[in-house]
């Protein structure tokens, strides 16, 4: 029997690893492993390995699912590392006991072949979710209402108080990782496991490392913290499920629901829901996690009262696709520049992204960064899923993994730096890492400088197409050639650290200081000003006078002015 790996390469069908690329061979049906679990059929895979439908033959035969892990590793130490590592993860796995989340069964290392291989056994949820629903609600004129919504996020907060008391916070949720359960009609949280992942060729799951910051999250639903710095607070979660609601409502992609680059939600154009439910959805929303509600039952008290006429028992379940289907989610990397065009519920449907970069990348790199595609949000129709997949859970101690190796974008000559060497987005990063300056500023203050040069682009973003390596190469140059010049302005770490988040306060406390004659040197706010333009025209010719981009150059301008003060 002839066996196929994702990528279709033709294997025999006693091969546990294909022979041309060596990823992992899928199990055979009928299949028994660990003398107990009867392989049923594929759900899903990804560059860990694979999801199954399993049946227990200790427990009268009832269905599960069965998570592989296949490592790719031969040295001993790394096996043994590998299951320190899935040890630790099912540790915490067992924790979570909660009736709207699937439950976790078993975890356990069976050998096959001449290979070892982890697995976890957990519930199969019978039912759809909700993007599922949505796409089902489309397909016939209509969408969810407010009120169906509403009672949605009574049900699903009381999950977040449960998993947030256990410092767990999910770190993914969308409509694609909330199941309507078929026997109850209540939502399940699904897509929870490891801590973080490893990538395709390791298998198994990584805890937060020490130089390589691990991302997890939906573009468009994790919020810029999670995101470009890896931070993750309870209120992440709520920022995440709030982005799903006004999915459900408007049924419109976040990305048409969000300005990212001016920071703006469309409240009153696409997103028009009653005056109660925006304000706890802006809050929920809130750019600063501190501004956010800190408790799930904060948001709960500020809600609507559910409507007893909209209980999700009235939501249909789809009935024309009565065979599961699976989305594969496979392993992609993702080249600078990329910019998918894809409709919110197509077959591919909000793919949960690994960002695996050494700092925050800029906004505007979020498509280009290497991702790594789970399969964590696999999609059943009238089949339901099972639960494994991203969260963050306190105290887990940071460990030394190989390193990953990260396939470089098209570089620059870079002349600037007198380096005469070569300049990637690596590169780039590193040093932005090192002047702990904020990636959304840095970001703002290159596309301003890029989007002026071109301005026949009309802010477009980039491909990654061969037609767009010319203008990724000089956005990269100007990346570049801003960060040649902060180095350049000697600025204190105090100083750098502020960048983007000086403001008007900062000159009139300055301004008060001079006139109480606490300025040093400067007799008045305007001797520091001109001293200040000085040091910053001869960086950054060609920014008028008065003229500076408060989340720009007027930054910089302020992060000078403010070590002349220090050093008055």
């Amino acid at each position: 029997m002839q066996i196929y790996c994702s990528q279709q390469h033709i294997n025999n069908g006693s091969h546990r690893f294909c022979t041309h690329c060596g990823e992992a061979l899928p199990l055979s049906v009928g299949q028994v492993i660990d003398n107990r679990y009867e392989i049923a059929r594929i759900l899903g895979q990804g560059g860990f390995g694979r999801s199954y439908l399993a049946i227990d033959r200790q427990k009268s035969r009832k269905t599960c699912v069965l998570k592989e892990f296949a490592p790719n590793i031969v040295k001993p130490q790394e096996l043994e590392k590998a299951k320190e590592l899935f040890e630790r993860e099912a540790n915490v796995l067992k924790k979570i006991q909660h009736p709207q989340i699937p439950r976790f069964h078993a975890s356990f290392q069976a050998k096959i072949g001449t290979k070892d291989f982890f697995f976890l056994v957990q519930d199969y949820i019978e039912g759809d979710n909700y993007d599922q629903l949505f796409t089902q609600r489309q397909s016939q004129g209509k969408s969810f209402s407010e009120e169906e919504v509403i009672n949605l996020l009574h049900n699903i907060l009381p999950i977040l108080t449960y998993i947030h008391s256990l410092d767990i916070v999910h770190r993914d949720i969308s409509p694609d990782n909330l199941i309507l359960r078929q026997s109850d009609n209540l939502p399940v949280l699904i897509d929870f496991g490891g801590v973080k992942q490893l990538p395709a060729d390791q298998g198994f799951w990584r805890t937060q490392l020490a130089v390589n910051a691990t991302l997890l999250g939906k573009k468009g639903y994790a919020p810029e913290e999670q995101l470009l710095q890896g931070k993750v607070y309870k209120s992440s979660d709520f920022y995440s499920l709030a982005v799903t609601a006004l999915v459900l409502i408007t049924g419109k992609e976040p990305n048409l629901l969000y300005d990212s680059y001016n920071g703006v939600w469309f409240w009153g154009k696409e997103i028009k829901v009653s005056p109660k439910l925006e304000a706890v959805f802006k809050k929920m929303l809130a750019y600063k996690p501190s501004d956010r509600y800190q408790k799930a039952e904060q948001v709960i008290k500020d809600l609507p009262l559910p409507s007893l006429s909209s209980t999700p028992q009235t939501m249909q379940t789809p009935t024309n696709n009565p065979h599961p289907y699976i989305t594969k989610l496979k392993t992609e990397v993702v080249a600078p520049g990329i910019k998918r065009a894809r409709t919110l519920h197509s077959g591919v449907h909000n793919k949960t992204t690994l960002f695996v970069q050494k700092i925050p990348m800029p906004i505007w790199l979020r498509p280009f960064t290497v991702s790594f595609i789970m399969t964590t949000g696999m999609l059943l129709t009238g089949a339901g899923v099972f639960a494994l997949g991203n969260f963050a859970v306190k105290g887990i101690t940071s460990i030394t993994v190989p390193q990953i190796e990260v396939p470089q974008i098209p570089s620059i000559n870079n002349s600037g730096n007198g380096n005469n060497g070569k300049r990637s987005i690596q590169q780039i990063s590193s040093r932005l890492q090192k002047l702990e300056i904020s990636a959304n500023f840095f970001n703002n203050t290159v596309n301003e400088v890029f989007y002026t040069q071109k301005p026949e682009l009309n802010k477009r973003q980039l491909t990654e197409k061969p037609a767009d390596a010319a203008l990724r190469e000089q956005w990269n140059y100007v990346a570049d050639q801003l960060l040649n010049n902060i180095e350049k302005a000697n600025l204190s770490e105090t100083a750098r650290k502020k960048i983007g988040s000086y403001s008007q306060q900062d000159s009139q406390r300055w301004e008060q200081l001079a006139k109480a004659g606490r300025l040093g040197k400067y007799k008045s706010f305007q001797d520091l000003r001109a001293d200040t333009y000085q040091t910053f025209e001869p960086l950054f010719p060609g920014q008028e006078r008065g003229k500076l981009n408060q989340k720009t150059f007027l930054q910089i301008w302020y992060a000078i002015a403010s070590d002349k003060v220090e050093n008055k």
